[in-house]
């Protein structure tokens, strides 16, 4: 068999009791450690707390060793963790189903996902959420404008957008709020479409789940101002807000109460 478990948020307790009853009955234990980080997690701890080694794989070993893993998971129970929710990101959906394609069995334990919990922590309801996307990182001289043409088509749609930000794991590189932000003001100074304006309301969400979470809504003008510490950070862009999402906004979030008219 080979089963995707997730890790949850931010520490090792948001690990599920499933969860955890099939990593002790691995005979191999994976950990991704690429797709995003989970500042709380200890390996050290969680070795202790199975009584098995964990193997650690980076995004190469896994696109290069793909199908030594499905070997493995022919005649044994191999264990994949992954961060979040296993497939939130699209990451092991390749491996998956090449498993399922060799006739192997698949089993997925899902945890907290940063998609699961937004609506949680900021009070805007799941179901008027547009599509997500991630803000990438600058590369040389190319800028992807992806980010605001998803922005654009979910505030025409009324639906609020939920932006990841950029995260290079192994080079220990981890976009801040701040840094998103100017990325997406730099692209409304080519596009000009008011789409990224100074006074438009966003969300600043900074390590969901850790004790020094933080969840503050404020004009963009104002979080460029903001330190919001170490990541995992993202943003939320808020499109047209039902009167009782306003007023969580306001309470939860710290937004101005003029939203509330």
């Amino acid at each position: 068999m080979l089963i995707f478990v997730g890790l949850g948020l931010y520490k090792l307790n948001d690990l599920t009791l499933s969860g955890l009853s099939w990593m002790k009955a691995a005979d191999i234990l994976y950990l991704d450690t690429y797709t995003s980080i989970i500042p709380g997690f200890s390996m050290k701890l969680l070795r202790e707390l199975i009584g098995k080694d964990i193997v650690p794989l980076r995004r190469k070993q896994i696109e290069e060793e793909g199908e030594r893993i499905l070997m493995e998971a022919k005649d044994k129970i191999v264990v994949l963790l992954v961060p979040g929710d296993p497939f939130v990101a699209t990451t092991h959906m390749r491996l998956r189903l090449d498993a399922v394609e060799k006739n192997i069995e698949t089993k997925v334990v899902h945890a907290p996902s940063i998609i699961s919990a937004i609506s949680g922590e900021t009070g805007l309801f799941n179901y008027k959420f547009g599509r997500t996307v991630t803000i990438p990182f600058p590369y040389e001289n190319y800028l992807s404008e992806t980010p605001y043409d998803v922005v654009k088509e979910n505030l025409e749609r009324n639906l609020h957008t939920l932006l990841l930000l950029d995260a290079d794991v192994e080079r220990d590189r981890y976009m801040s709020i701040n840094e998103a932000l100017e990325i997406l003001i730099k692209i409304e100074g080519k596009r000009r479409e008011a789409i990224i304006t100074m006074d438009r309301l966003v969300v600043g969400v900074a390590r969901i789940g850790a004790d020094d979470s933080i969840v503050i809504a404020r004009p963009i003008k104002e979080l460029l101002k903001r330190d919001f510490g170490p990541p995992p950070q993202s943003i939320i862009i808020p499109g047209r807000l039902h009167f009782i999402e306003a007023e969580a906004l306001v309470k939860l979030a710290g937004a101005p109460r003029r939203i509330l008219k």
